[in-house]
């Protein structure tokens, strides 16, 4: 059986080794690396995420695939805004501000939705509110 840990680790690898593009049930998405410090190990930690484009930043979604609680990288955000991003070839420093409520942040989600479908059943299994992070590339 697959860990969660090994189907990430395929997927960066395959992200890295075609220039930002994955197959699979990502195939077409916009996929995006972001390498975050943790936030009680320190250690440094890469997520694959789908994200949505939003102007000069871009919008992740702390789904946890409709778990009940946050996905480990949305603490590590929370604790160190600060971020490497991995887009296509593209790699940058970021800051991560979290959107955890109000009208940007069901404005963001249901455009996630819109493109994604799978994102509208994550918010069905869960009680809580999925929380949407804007990541603004650093000067």
């Amino acid at each position: 059986m697959t860990t969660p840990n090994d189907f990430n680790a395929k997927i960066i690898e395959e992200f890295r080794a075609n220039e930002g593009k994955v197959g699979g049930m990502f195939e077409g998405a916009n996929m995006v690396l972001i390498t975050t410090t943790g936030a009680k190990s320190g250690n440094q930690r890469t997520n694959p995420l789908v994200y949505l484009p939003d102007g000069d930043r871009i919008v992740i979604i702390a789904s946890n695939g409709g778990a009940d609680t946050h996905p480990a990288w949305f603490y590590n955000v929370k604790a160190n805004p600060d971020i490497t991003v991995e887009v296509g070839t593209d790699k940058y420093e970021a800051v991560t501000k979290p959107i955890e409520g109000g009208t940007e942040r069901d404005e963001l989600y249901a455009r996630m939705v819109a493109v994604m479908p799978g994102f509208g059943d994550y918010e069905k299994n869960t009680n809580r509110v999925i929380p949407v992070v804007a990541v603004e590339r650093k000067a």
